[in-house]
């Protein structure tokens, strides 16, 4: 028996400013810090232009670039270990993370 997925994948998705910053809301779960759970969904469901005005966001609000994950990694540090990441982490460089 095969199961049917619940959502499509849509392609070409519209990220305004107003969609953008709804990645600006939200918990974190049990264990994790914030501002690094918001970064990490972010930097997982934008392309790179979009992840650069969420950033541009995220620090306009006051958030840390620099918060850790339950590990201790930044999302900088974190995403230098993925292979298609060079994008993302020089936005985060040019925002000011280490």
């Amino acid at each position: 028996m095969s199961l049917k997925k619940d959502k499509q994948k849509i392609l070409g998705e519209v990220f305004d400013d107003e969609r953008i910053a709804g990645f600006l809301e939200g918990d974190a779960p049990e264990g994790f810090n914030r501002d690094f759970y918001l970064l990490e969904r972010a930097y997982r469901g934008m392309k790179a232009e979009n992840f650069e005005t969420f950033v541009r966001l995220f620090k306009e609000q006051g958030l840390d670039l620099n918060s850790q994950s339950p590990e201790g990694q930044t999302l900088l540090a974190r995403i230098s270990e993925h292979n298609q990441s060079a994008e993302y982490a020089a936005i985060l460089k040019a925002a000011g993370a280490q």
